[in-house]
């Protein structure tokens, strides 16, 4: 019953972390839409005033991070994210090892007294 608690708990914190990043992504592209709508328009008659089509260079990446944003906020970006992590669960498991394998209670009691007598010794 305790582990249930537990296990709703951390899925409940992981939604809301979820659900800022999507609402933090959404309020960035209003202000990031603003700035390149304003760009591109100003970029735009520069290039037209100056006769070089140069100018409209920057749109290029502008208009990629904008994509990007979009689809992080409106699109579809976090469900392909969650089945290309499904995808690395199902059949790349060993890219998901950490390194000298995973943490024991003995390594963790060995690095605590090290640091305890470290931090008792100053």
């Amino acid at each position: 019953l305790q582990l249930e608690r537990q296990l709703l708990m951390q899925n409940q914190m992981r939604e809301r972390q979820t659900a800022m990043q999507i609402a933090w992504t959404r309020e960035f592209l209003k202000y990031f839409g603003t700035f390149f709508g304003l760009a591109a328009v100003g970029l735009t008659a520069g290039a037209i005033k100056k006769k070089k089509p140069g100018v409209l260079l920057p749109i290029v990446p502008l208009s990629f991070i904008f994509a990007y944003q979009y689809d992080m906020g409106y699109g579809t970006l976090l469900q392909r994210i969650k089945g290309e992590a499904e995808n690395i669960l199902d059949t790349q498991s060993t890219l998901l090892e950490l390194p000298k394998g995973p943490l024991t209670y003995e390594e963790l009691e060995k690095i605590r007294r090290s640091q305890s007598k470290f931090f008792t010794e100053k």
